[in-house]
């Protein structure tokens, strides 16, 4: 199935039919109901995109061709759960119980899986590609034929998994993880990018086995399901205006994780595209230099985040979450940035010109060469905020707590409001270790 979403050609499989309230409920409520609901209807799918489901007990339920693409399933039961040929792109599965599972033909695109229990479980044919395993436990875990490149494995325990023509290619810090007794073969595609040898599975302390040589394995598995239906491809005369915004949005935040320059010529093509993704989760996503201009982001987290170069201008970010995220560079001016967590952001060379960041956390936040110009910081926390060299001409900081800042070299004008609000003098600056500049009337 083809599906046009502005501009670009999204290729889908089976769609799943959407869940409601009631539905999520019987899952959350009783395991056996929702099997029985499930074997109903063999074979169908299930839309559970963006279920919440942390710490739920879910042990042994059907989750079979299930879309939980951006699902909460962090500290969740599923031990013995059935989650073959199901969807989980970007997925948080932190910490949570899959011993024994079996997920089959799954999609597991960076998802994140970071501090799982998951002996026992299966995997074969999956796509964990950019998928985070980090301190996973995954012993005895079956990867064969499945595609791992560019995952992280540090310090994951891989012993006795089977990772016979497993794909590897881009994994890192496989050095760090256990493969004391994991069998490989020539047809497992090492981090180099080379098929496994005896030699090297020795060196890492794992058994070699010698299989009849793959004329062809496929390791760019698509997604088994997809995201419901966009309204392109229905009548949208009987579909209501929130479903279709809400089908719209889906599309929007997978494309913007998935493929940044496909997002990014979209939105050349159609810069009359709205944008409006409130309270989206993209931690610890690769987003450098998306553009995100004039879009509506509000309460949005992007913790961890690589945002380096990143077009933001004039966008709605008011509360949005930025701890810790790399914005090296990026493009914010005249954005609404009021609210938001920057606690120890890298902003260093930033355009913040004329944004709106009162009452803004800036805790720790390294602004070095930064453009704040005309920017408004009422009320911000600038608490140990690194500002040299910064622009502050013009800036609003009435009320900001700006204990233990670095105003190196950061040039103020008589423009600029202090935090007493006051207007800065040169002998404020002098103070500082600022510049002061008289901008000529």
């Amino acid at each position: 199935m083809a599906v046009i979403f502005s501009g670009i050609t999204l290729l889908l499989s089976q769609a799943a039919s959407a869940f409601d309230h009631e539905t999520i409920g019987i899952l959350k409520r009783s395991v056996s109901e929702w099997n029985t609901m499930r074997l109903a209807k063999p074979g169908e799918s299930i839309d559970l995109y963006k279920a919440k489901l942390e710490g739920a007990n879910l042990a042994g339920a059907n989750l079979s061709r299930a879309v939980l693409v951006r699902a909460e399933l962090s500290g969740a039961n599923l031990n013995m759960a059935d989650l073959k040929a199901s969807n989980l792109m970007m997925a948080f599965i932190e910490k949570a119980n899959l011993k024994g599972s079996d997920l089959s033909g799954a999609y597991l695109v960076k998802a994140n899986l970071k501090r799982s229990f998951m002996k026992g479980a299966k995997f074969v044919e999956a796509n964990l590609q950019s998928a985070n395993l980090r301190w996973s436990m995954l012993e005895n875990v079956d990867f064969s034929n499945a595609n791992m490149a560019n995952t992280t494995l540090f310090e994951a325990n891989l012993e006795n998994a089977n990772l016979k023509g497993s794909n590897l290619k881009g994994a890192m810090f496989l050095d760090q993880a256990n493969l004391s007794g994991s069998t490989l073969s020539n047809n497992t595609i090492l981090p180099s990018g080379d098929k496994a040898t005896l030699q090297w599975s020795t060196l890492h302390n794992a058994k070699f086995v010698q299989e009849a040589e793959a004329t062809r394995i496929s390791y760019d598995i698509k997604p088994p399901v997809e995201l419901a239906e966009s309204e392109d491809t229905k009548d949208t005369a009987v579909i209501p205006t929130a479903e279709k915004t809400a089908n719209k949005s889906r599309k929007q935040e997978v494309m913007i994780a998935e493929d940044v320059e496909s997002w990014n010529q979209m939105r050349s093509k159609n810069p009359e595209t709205s944008i409006t993704l409130r309270e989206v989760k993209l931690e610890n996503s690769r987003l450098t230099g998306v553009n995100l201009q004039n879009s509506t982001l509000a309460g949005a987290s992007f913790e961890g985040a690589d945002l380096n170069n990143a077009n933001m201008a004039g966008a709605d970010l008011g509360h949005a979450n930025f701890h810790k995220a790399d914005m090296k560079s990026a493009q914010l001016q005249g954005a609404n940035l009021e609210g938001a967590n920057l606690d120890r952001a890298f902003l260093k060379g930033a355009n913040l010109s004329k944004t709106n960041l009162s009452q803004a956390v800036l805790y720790g936040a390294m602004l070095a060469g930064a453009n704040l110009c005309g920017a408004n910081l009422e009320g911000a926390s600038l608490f140990d905020a690194n500002l040299e060299a910064a622009n502050l001409e013009a800036a609003n900081l009435k009320g900001a707590n700006i204990t233990d800042a670095n105003f190196n070299n950061a040039t103020l004008s008589p423009l600029t409001i202090l935090p007493s609000g006051k207007q800065a003098t040169s002998d404020w600056a002098i103070l500082r270790e600022a510049r002061f500049v008289t901008i000529p009337k």
